[in-house]
Order: structure tokens, then C-alpha cells, then sequence
């Protein structure tokens, strides 16, 4: 949804309920946690937040929070949203002067590890309302081999919505900032939250 002027909570609630119970715009659901589809764009960006349990759990705590979308020209409705399967949000966008409001839905939770890495994180699909076809994965990784932690997004996505293909190569330029810009956010955000006693 595309829209001249900032809209409402109430006509965000609307169109996030109204998504609710409709199926994915896409039909590889679920493909970020194995190997994204042929046919889609790929992008995966990753940063080191630093290390030890301690950045790890403060990491987890961002990510349950939302603070990747702390962005300024990108908000999260709503960050309050739990990260659990089946949730619905809807990530609200300026740029160029216009609002775009995206709904997407959780599709699985991750929450594992081994001898090597301990993982933490979702991903989200696009609903029919939204102006991409695709998903995105969230995660944290702590590599217990060299002790970092890493916050990581991979993504598949083709455009949907009229403007975003005509105006395909603004949408990969947003794209890529959003990108860079969550990466920033989550590396503030572990930074604000983590205990003044440091990362051990």
C-alpha cells in the first residue's frame, strides 16, 4: 500500500487484520532456512556485533524487540509483536516524499545450536497487500569456535506491486539500505542494551 500521507494507527490495524488470514503472496514459503528459490533476487548481509553469551542474549533480546527496524524512515507495527509463527506485522516506510505500508507474516522460529554455533531468529513472508513477493530471515549467531556473535539477513524477493517494478531499481536501492541501516541499528541497539559489566 502506497499513500501521499503517513497512515493512521487505525488504517494500519485495518489492512494487518485484514492480511491476517490470507496465504502467502509467494509459494516457497519457508525457503530462507534451507536455500532461497531460483527465480528471486538474493541478497545476504551480515555483521559482527562482538562476542561472547553475554552480546549473544542481548542480541536475542533486540531481535524479540524489533530494534532492527529502529531506522528513522522505517518503523515496525507494531514492535510489540511478539516473534512467534503465524504473527502478522506490517513495516511502514518513507521515502521519496510517499509511505508504503508492507504487511508480512512469520513463517518459522529459530532456536538451536551445537558444538559449533548457537542460533536465534525468524523469518517473515510477504502478504498479498505488500509490494514485494518474498521472505526475509532474521537471525543471531554465536560461533562458539571463536566466541562472535553474528547478526544476520538473508532475503529472496521479486517486486509485486506496480510502482515497485516500475521503479525496480529505486526498490533495490531501498533495499540495500535497509540492509545496511538494520545492520547499524542491531550494533546500536546490542551496544545500548548490553550490561555495563561487558560482554563476558
Amino acid at each position: 500500500m502506497f499513500s501521499a500521507s503517513k497512515p493512521s494507527d487505525e488504517k494500519i490495524r485495518k489492512l494487518i487484520d485484514s492480511q491476517k488470514a490470507l496465504p502467502f503472496s509467494y509459494a516457497e514459503d519457508g525457503a530462507t532456512y534451507n536455500s532461497p528459490p531460483a527465480g528471486y533476487t538474493i541478497d545476504q548481509n551480515r555483521i559482527c556485533l562482538g562476542s561472547g553469551e553475554a552480546v549473544f542474549n542481548t542480541a536475542i533480546n533486540a531481535l524479540r524487540t524489533w530494534k532492527m527496524f529502529d531506522l528513522g524512515w522505517v518503523e515496525l507495527r507494531w514492535p510489540d509483536a511478539p516473534i512467534e509463527m503465524g504473527v502478522t506485522v506490517a513495516v511502514l516506510a518513507r521515502h521519496f516524499g510517499f509511505w508504503s505500508l508492507h504487511p508480512a507474516r512469520i513463517v518459522y522460529l529459530i532456536d538451536d545450536g551445537n558444538e559449533q554455533v548457537r542460533r536465534f531468529g525468524f523469518a517473515y513472508g510477504t502478504l498479498p497487500a505488500h509490494g514485494e513477493r518474498g521472505e526475509e530471515r532474521f537471525l543471531i549467531e554465536w560461533h562458539l569456535d571463536d566466541d562472535t556473535v553474528w547478526y544476520d539477513l538473508l532475503a529472496f524477493s521479486r517486486p509485486k506491486a506496480l510502482l515497485a517494478r516500475l521503479g525496480y531499481p529505486i526498490t533495490r536501492m531501498l533495499q540495500k539500505r535497509f540492509a545496511q541501516d538494520s545492520k547499524q541499528a542491531m550494533l546500536r541497539a546490542v551496544t545500548n542494551l548490553l550490561p555495563a559489566s561487558g560482554s563476558n
